[in-house]
């Protein structure tokens, strides 16, 4: 992959800076001043672009001292005197980095074995870049992957949502967690965005209780190159923040760390039609042990927080929010629906699937209290290679008072995760939300099909929408309920997500009425590959501390499968001070395994249980 006259006035066609303001784009050495410098003289003029063979000695950081990484530590070990300075040198290190690895093609980066993916060389990774963060900690896994595609969002608009933590959350709401600005480093220059330098606190969470949220302190760099022309970057920061853990985002008495970000993040070029062409970069190290087997082949694949997931995820959202910033419905849609009815469903099905993201991976957005962290429920392996051939499943409460949107009582939340080898991931979706059949496996249903009402499209693809379902359709009895259903897919993965609503409270918000106070508890579906289908290779994966690169990958295998979570939200008591039963919790997780062995029958799909 090239980017060819993307980066007009570089000269080679290759970054970098000159860090002390002059002309010849060495790493000026500000951890040795008592006083930070400037940001005009860190950028290195208006433009920031020299020329200059990658990995060239007047680029690489000075060795002798460990790098940036021994300069962090130093600097923490001085009382943290000079962390703003060396704040400033990583961010700038790293932006160099992740444009040079941006453009650059073999053997850098190779396609993956079956997926189409392209991941690091990292043989020609150290020959040509000085690691910005040290050696990888002993132990740790390296994932790096590179995915380029065309996006309905301006450079600039997409930049302002990555420089805000809020707009950053909602544009990514399947990927991050929770997201939060602590520190303002620099704010940029010329009212502009370019220069902004911001320290974030954020979780990235991989939709499933087998997989630990990732918690990152990191840098966020971003810088304009040319007209229509940015880039923006994040790499950790851990050894600065938290020496204790040598940097190496160790665990915490409060929370779990295990994961540390390399130059990661986006290069993003106008297309003059309100279109972008974006290229992203994710390298990432992380403590793989706490990952569940299942789900280690996907996390080493790249795809389970990978380059292809991210920029999937924002092509997606952009053409929900073009949807909806548009006068003319899509052809399916039902036009007895008013623009701002439309939009107040919309909002209440993204709080329907932002809280069922919270209640799967126990986000701290959420106050759940864990139960039991795996309780078994027999009768659901039938696959081997699960141990003990039991359904495990999460279980956690919390009670709720009865704020807006969510009624009063004490509610449990079940999860739990199964493989369905060779079964296609599309092939899962497809059943899913497929209304037909949904008395297959759906309570709600009482084994009958169901009836669509009303259908909002969030994108192009058919799968991506909001419908408003009536149950019990054929068999004509009336009742005072509907299933509201949220259906998302693109190429990284799928969701089904839905709840019961009252009739009486969708009336109001199809008229345009306020959704905040529709109490709802989502139950859904998150549908991932399995990984299976394009394993990590020696030449693409790396793991400190002399771990085979494939003893967990899969080996290449092209056994293509689903990794399929099953989560419900259900209210087992209306009474906010009651006392969780025994009972209640049986019900609710055998609820869980019926529900994933009726989905096995119907697919004709073995199932591997963790």
């Amino acid at each position: 992959m090239s980017f060819g006259g993307m980066f007009d006035g570089a000269g080679s066609g290759v970054f970098s800076y000159d860090a002390a303001g002059g002309g010849g784009g060495g790493v000026h050495n500000s951890r040795l001043l008592p006083t930070p410098p400037s940001i005009p003289d860190l950028m290195g003029g208006s433009s920031g672009l020299t020329g200059g063979p990658v990995g060239s000695a007047a680029m690489r950081l000075p060795a002798g001292i460990g790098g940036l990484d021994g300069a962090m530590h130093a600097a923490a070990a001085d009382g943290g005197a000079f962390d703003r300075a060396v704040l400033l040198e990583l961010a700038l290190a790293a932006m160099d980095e992740l444009v040079k690895v941006a453009q650059m093609d073999e053997p850098l980066w190779l396609p993956s074995l079956d997926g189409g993916f392209e991941t690091l060389n990292y043989d020609e990774y150290h020959r040509a870049f000085a690691r910005v963060l040290g050696q990888c900690p002993a132990g740790y896994v390296s994932e790096a992957t590179r995915e380029s595609g065309i996006a309905i969002i301006s450079s600039v608009d997409l930049v302002d949502s990555l420089m805000d933590a809020p707009r950053w959350s909602e544009m990514f709401p399947c990927v991050v967690a929770r997201a939060s600005t602590t520190d303002i480093i620099s704010s940029g220059m010329g009212g502009t965005r370019s220069g902004s330098i911001q320290l974030m606190h954020a979780e990235l969470q991989v939709l499933s209780p087998l997989v630990p949220i990732r918690e990152v302190v990191f840098l966020r760099f971003c810088k304009q190159h040319a007209e229509g022309l940015w880039a923006v970057v994040d790499v950790s920061v851990d050894a600065v923040l938290r020496p204790d853990q040598n940097g190496c985002g160790g665990s915490s008495s409060s929370s779990y760390m295990g994961c540390r970000l390399l130059p990661t993040g986006c290069i993003v070029q106008d297309m003059n039609n309100g279109y972008s062409k974006v290229t992203w970069v994710v390298h990432a190290e992380y403590d793989e042990t706490a990952a569940h087997q299942l789900y280690r082949p996907l996390l080493r694949s790249g795809q389970a927080l990978g380059a292809r997931r991210w920029l999937a995820s924002l092509q997606r959202q952009c053409q929900y929010l073009a949807i909806l910033c548009s006068n003319s419905l899509p052809a399916r849609d039902h036009a007895a629906i008013t623009p701002v009815g439309r939009r107040s469903m919309l909002k209440l099905a993204q709080r329907m699937t932002d809280n069922f993201c919270a209640g799967v991976c126990a986000s701290a957005a959420q106050k759940w209290r864990r139960l039991d962290e795996w309780r078994g429920e027999g009768g659901g392996g039938g696959g081997g290679g699960g141990g003990d051939g039991e359904d495990k499943v999460r279980m956690m409460a919390r009670h709720s008072v009865g704020a807006p949107g969510e009624p009063p009582g004490v509610v449990l939340s079940a999860t739990t995760s199964v493989r369905l080898p060779g079964t296609l991931p599309q092939r899962v979706f497809d059943y899913l939300r497929d209304e037909q059949r949904r008395g297959d496996w759906d309570i709600l249903a009482n084994g009958e099909a169901m009836q669509e009402m009303d259908h909002i499209a969030k994108g192009q693809h058919h799968g991506n929408a909001v419908s408003l379902l009536r149950p019990n359709a054929t068999s004509g009895n009336q009742n005072n309920m509907l299933i509201l259903q949220e259906t998302c897919t693109d190429s990284s993965g799928s969701l089904v997500v839905y709840a019961p609503v009252d009739v009486q409270s969708m009336h109001v918000v199809m008229n345009g009425g306020d959704s905040a106070y529709v109490s709802l508890l989502p139950s859904g579906f998150a549908i991932l590959p399995d990984g299976h289908n394009n394993g990590a290779s020696p030449s693409s994966a790396e793991v400190g501390g002399g771990a085979s690169p494939n003893s967990a990958a899969g080996g290449g295998s092209n056994n293509t499968g689903s990794l399929v979570t099953v989560a419900f939200q259900i209210l087992v008591n209306n009474l906010p001070t009651a006392k969780l039963t025994v009972e209640s919790v049986d019900t609710v997780s055998n609820l869980l395994s019926c529900t994933i062995q009726k989905i096995k029958s119907a697919l004709q799909a073995s199932i591997i249980s963790p």
